[in-house]
């Protein structure tokens, strides 16, 4: 006979012989264990596609924000952005309205260190010879939007400073205007488009941008602010977009700063109290984003963690039939010496081994599923390395638990008793 060694070598030892039996009994009873397992394997590709729901939402509201606000810039306006209608409200009636002269305002004091545009915007129907690209965005805008939002221009270019002060009837398109307006046409400049009942002519097709938030970016018009107040009236507040110039070494926060301290100081606005006027930037934006996901997070992912909760109900509720199964089995090896340790390491092994299984099966099914949902519908669902981790330590975590009061069992069998056991 063999010589058993001691200390952490027989630990070793017992562990090995104690998942070599349990395997031997998953393999013995496949369709049991796989039924077993099936809770467990559900509930580990819940969390994992949920997961990576939340980080691809995460990825998607960061590229629209950037898409909307461009890569350095930030916006102020009467309302900017609003948390609750009272908000809302409370903000319409505190806040000044900003007027095109507020923006020459703010040009004449900060522009050698940083660049503004107004922004105005009026969704309508732009037409072409009987072709209608419907709810569409027409942007009333300066020509230098193009350096402060990074507007891609794929064909032609950008209306000019020239174009802006003389009020020329020009337009910058977005692709799905072009494919609506100008089918089996491969360049649309110089060509008109219809806007309120006014010939544009087409200067320019801004690169694809796909949609933000749910509305398509790419049923868009530029058109000159000038123009555009010509067309819908002054009446209307508008916002500002800034950046800081190239080379004036300013960061988005110390020319936000300069904005305000030039506007309060428009607007009369007391030392101490707060702004008149609204201003939002492109981490206050993902920061929003980021809270309310983690929110979502924090709801939605115990709730699918119960699965793996009825999953380790079902696996305790096997182990405890497994149990009673080899009653006599159990009694036998309690009679040729073996401790209680050796009998609950047996046990208990068994159902971590089907618990990690289960959970490696479930992380591999959810990857599955993310891929293919991704294709399907086209939308970015990122698998991240967490929530495969949470999932596998709260299988085995399970596993654990639900092993333990039948393997306790198992232990505490009487050796003379269960050798009697039919």
């Amino acid at each position: 006979m063999a010589e058993i060694p001691n200390g952490f070598a027989r630990f070793r030892y017992d562990l090995v012989n104690a998942l070599k039996l349990a395997w031997d009994s998953i393999r013995a009873h496949k369709l049991r264990s796989f039924l077993t397992l099936l809770g467990i394997i559900i509930g580990v590709a819940s969390v994992i596609i949920v997961g990576s729901a939340i980080s691809g939402l995460s990825t998607y509201a960061e590229q629209s924000t950037a898409k909307a606000f461009g890569s350095d810039s930030y916006l102020v306006a009467q309302i900017a952005g609003a948390r609750s209608r009272k908000d809302y409200l409370d903000k319409m009636k505190k806040n000044k309205q900003i007027s095109l002269e507020d923006d020459r305002y703010l040009q004449s004091v900060n522009s050698e260190n940083t660049i503004y545009s107004p922004y105005r915007q009026q969704t309508v129907d732009i037409k072409r010879e009987g072709l209608i690209c419907d709810e569409s965005s027409v942007l009333g805008v300066s020509a230098s939007l193009a350096d402060i939002r990074d507007i891609g221009i794929v064909d032609g270019r950008f209306f000019t400073d020239q174009e802006e002060r003389t009020r020329t009837a020009v337009a910058v398109i977005g692709d799905e205007t072009k494919s609506i307006l100008f089918p089996g046409i491969s360049s649309p400049l110089g060509k008109s488009v219809k806007i309120n009942g006014v010939d544009f002519v087409v200067v320019g097709v801004q690169e694809k941008l796909g949609s933000a938030f749910g509305r398509s970016q790419d049923k868009s018009a530029y058109i000159p602010i000038t123009v555009f107040d010509r067309l819908y009236g002054k009446s209307q507040s508008l916002a500002v977009f800034g950046r800081p110039r190239p080379g004036s070494g300013l960061t988005l926060e110390q020319s936000l700063d300069l904005t305000r301290s030039a506007l309060r100081s428009r607007f009369h606005a007391k030392p101490g109290k707060p702004d008149n006027f609204d201003t939002l930037t492109p981490d206050a934006i993902r920061g929003f984003i980021d809270t309310l996901l983690n929110l979502v997070a924090a709801v939605v992912i115990p709730v699918t963690c119960i699965s793996l909760v009825v999953g380790g109900i079902v696996i305790m509720n096997i182990m405890l039939v497994s149990v009673t199964e080899r009653t006599r089995e159990i009694g036998i090896r309690k009679a040729l010496g073996a401790k209680r340790s050796d009998v609950m390491l047996q046990i208990l092994s068994e159902s971590v081994v089907m618990s990690f299984m289960g959970g490696a099966l479930g992380v591999t099914l959810g990857a599955l599923f993310t891929e293919l949902i991704s294709k399907l519908f086209e939308i970015s669902l990122r698998i991240t390395w967490p929530y495969i981790l949470l999932s596998l330590f709260v299988s085995s975590s399970v596993g654990i638990l639900s092993g333990w009061y039948p393997a306790l069992r198992a232990a505490k069998l009487d050796p003379i008793t269960a050798l009697r056991s039919e």
